[in-house]
């Protein structure tokens, strides 16, 4: 086989990037799991914030000009989950060294085949799971910590926002996160931001050039890496690409495709000051249910970010309150409720929707719980197959 043949199966076909008021609306659809987890970490870990966005962005960018679609770059969740919770004792080169170790990982898995096998060999019922896990996991996010985070005004806020939405969503003339980004940035300038803040908070930055350390590596793979491997195959790579088979059957992208961008994206982001991130579904579901259908949804959001990360890196703990958290956790809210409703097209098909619910369960209430319901769940399957197959027989 030759090397065009060999590049030919991982690069998706080219696809018309649109720009209007759908992609627009589009870009937002997965902001509100994102900024959180992104201006935690910077806090927390005490990352450059330059470095951190303009990365991000880029990142979006390249992934939407490669794949065409809205393909979303986040944050890896288990990453930043544990770097949030360990209040500064993990540091930037240990969560950069987690990057380069989780992107080896993942190129040798998508170089040797092995991702394409486990995607062929992992039910579409245990799939649907999964989905329904992080979109339980993402609402429970929502209503515990993004909404309520302002009071009585916050919970004004968001009725208003989910009512925008209620009605809204799905129409083409009149996409929702518009109106619901306008709404939300009034509040904030009423009710948070200083006068003049955007003034005070500008000033050209670029991310610096580092390389993390063999001992960055090894205790990044340890502490972080490992638990995010599952997570990532389960939601990043399994579960993304039969999203993208939901919503756009025409593309054909293979779980080896995924594998191949996520693992550069975490190759390259740690040099330059890059978080970890990956594909995912949940972003995917954001991004089509607020109006994005191609590449131009991703590469306005990622515009955002480097928007940020070039001239308002300085004061950007300031500027991101023009986001308000009870806004953002009504659109992460609706992102969630698009990922656990795709568990539908399992309900006829005999026994697949007890297995989707029984992986959700497992995804949602056990820690390394999408390893669990993945594995548990694939046995369930083919055990309950193989059952069938001798009822038949009998």
């Amino acid at each position: 086989m030759s090397l065009k043949t060999v590049l030919a199966g991982l690069i998706p076909p080219r696809t018309a990037v649109r720009f209007d008021r759908n992609e627009l609306s589009g870009a937002f659809g997965d902001i509100g799991t994102d900024l959180p987890l992104i201006v935690l970490m910077i806090a927390t870990a005490k990352i450059d914030p330059a470095g951190a966005l303009i990365v991000f962005g880029s990142c979006q960018v390249f992934s939407a000009i490669f794949y065409g679609i809205p393909m979303p770059v986040q944050p890896l969740k288990a990453v930043a989950v544990l770097t949030i919770l360990a209040g500064g004792e993990i540091d930037g080169p240990v969560i950069w060294g987690a990057g380069l170790a989780i992107g080896a990982v993942m190129l040798l898995l998508t170089v040797t085949g092995l991702i394409d096998l486990l995607a062929r060999i992992i039910p579409r019922a245990v799939i649907r799971g999964i989905q329904f896990g992080l979109g339980a996991k993402l609402a429970i996010m929502a209503l515990s910590d993004h909404i309520p985070r302002d009071g009585t005004a916050g919970y004004f806020l968001a009725a208003a926002c989910a009512l925008i939405i209620i009605c809204l969503l799905g129409n083409r003339r009149f996409p929702p996160a518009l109106l619901v980004i306008a709404l939300g940035a009034v509040y904030a300038v009423v009710f948070r931001l200083e006068p003049g803040f955007l003034a005070s908070s500008f000033g050209f930055s670029l991310p610096q050039v580092q390389a993390p350390s063999w001992g960055n590596i090894w205790q990044g793979f340890l502490i972080l890496a490992l638990p995010q491997i599952p997570l990532s195959l389960g939601n990043s790579i399994f579960a993304t690409r039969q999203l993208a088979e939901d919503y756009f059957p025409g593309k054909r992208i293979s779980a080896r495709q995924i594998g191949l961008t996520y693992s550069l994206i975490n190759l390259v982001a740690p040099f330059f000051g890059g978080i970890p991130a990956c594909h995912g579904s949940g972003g995917m579901a954001g991004h089509h249910a607020f109006g994005g259908r191609t590449g131009g949804s991703a590469i306005i959001y990622g515009s955002l970010f480097l928007g940020l990360g070039l001239f308002f890196s300085g004061g950007f703990q300031e500027v991101i309150k023009i986001f308000p958290y009870p806004m953002l956790g009504t659109i992460l809210l609706f992102e969630a409720l698009a990922l656990m409703r795709l568990v539908g097209d399992t309900v006829d098909r005999r026994g697949q929707f007890s297995i989707a619910l029984l992986v959700g369960v497992l995804a949602v209430g056990l820690p390394y719980g999408f390893l669990i319901g993945m594995i548990v769940g694939t046995l369930v399957y083919y055990a309950s197959l193989k059952i069938d197959l001798g009822l038949t027989r009998d």
